[in-house]
């Protein structure tokens, strides 16, 4: 493995080449979270009380799906602090940001910047790393399901994509709420029943095939789109044990009005260079990184990166490549030369 180095290291190479309002809020970006949270509402409102047939239903439940990704991409933008700097409003305006996709501001900052951003792809303290091959060893229930082959894993993982980010939310709620003094715990449960309080209750003020129209189809939707981002994140890159974001993170590709709709998440490693920073100058830093860094920065275009995440298993082995338990096969990680058209792989 190359030389690792820290955050700092690279932030301060590059933050003097940067213009300084990079570093300061933008309000604005609260325009795009109006124009989502007015056609959410009008497409709730459109499915439960209009009769429409199913197929325009389903087509309103696709523009609802992606809406519930998009807000959620700027809910994970304010909580950062990039967005507004008021600890109330920022609370306030993550969690309605959330809201479609049950998880609560204080929950998200505790796992996801605290945590994730702190310690991201350790083996041991980064929550949303995938397990190692010694870890592996202890878990019979995984090593029963490493049996089946790697296509139906596949298969079955990209299905679970549909409600992998809201469920992985709720281990990391009953994970972390043991940590929280007696109040703020409280606080932790509220914002953790309450949307599921609204979402339920629709079930019980609607008919059931509106329901699912309006919250259950755009909620799978909702989770598939934002986890295809996240799984390609970090689990084609190596554990490490330092945090170098340019080892341990991958920028995806996407066309220009899909970055503009998902505000700039497609800027990975950018983002956990710079987490403080608006996602709007992240292409700021993309060019300094490729001026600074070309050899050492992982970007490939989102279908390429889920391409090798359904032809490569999940368990790192030594840190640095990935290992099917199944038939013993080691496939390389980026680091190691992973590559969409080189797929690699030799025998334990």
């Amino acid at each position: 493995m190359k030389e690792l180095h820290n955050i700092g290291w690279y932030a301060n190479k590059i933050s003097p080449k940067l213009p300084k309002n990079a570093f300061k809020p933008v309000p604005s970006r609260l325009f795009g979270g109006l124009a989502y949270t007015i056609i959410i509402i009008c497409g709730i409102l459109t499915i439960t009380l209009c009769r429409f047939n199913n197929i325009i239903n389903f087509l309103i439940s696709l523009v609802l799906g992606f809406s519930f990704a998009s807000i959620g991409f700027l809910g994970h933008e304010i909580l950062h602090g990039t967005v507004v700097k008021t600890h109330w409003l920022k609370n306030l305006l993550g969690g309605m940001a959330f809201l479609p996709l049950s998880i609560g501001p204080n929950l998200w900052i505790k796992w996801h910047n605290m945590s994730h951003h702190a310690n991201t792809q350790h083996e041991i303290n980064d929550p949303d790393a995938w397990m190692s091959f010694e870890q592996f060893s202890n878990r019979s229930f995984i090593k029963y399901i490493y049996k089946l082959p790697l296509w139906f894993r596949s298969l079955f993982s990209f299905s679970a994509l549909s409600i992998s980010f809201t469920l992985h939310g709720t281990r990391m709620f009953f994970i972390y709420v043991k940590e929280f003094k007696r109040q703020k715990s409280i606080k932790l449960w509220i914002q953790f029943i309450l949307p599921w309080i609204i979402w339920i209750g629709l079930f019980f003020l609607v008919e059931t095939d509106k329901w699912i129209f309006s919250y259950l189809l755009p909620f799978l939707i909702g989770n598939f789109i934002v986890m295809c981002y996240i799984s390609s994140n970090h689990r084609l890159n190596p554990l490490v044990p330092i945090n170098d974001p340019l080892v341990n993170s991958l920028s995806v590709t996407v066309p220009k009005w899909l970055d503009v709709l998902h505000f700039n998440f497609s800027y990975h490693t950018e983002h956990h260079l710079f987490p403080g920073m608006n996602p709007k100058y992240y292409s700021l830093v993309k060019e300094e990184i490729l001026k600074l860094w070309p050899d050492r920065y992982h970007q490939m275009p989102l279908s390429s990166a889920l391409k090798l995440l359904w032809k490569t298993p999940r368990i790192y082995y030594n840190n640095e490549e990935l290992i099917d338990p199944r038939n013993k096969r080691i496939y390389t990680s980026l680091e190691k030369g992973l590559k969409p058209n080189k797929i690699s792989y030799h025998n334990l």
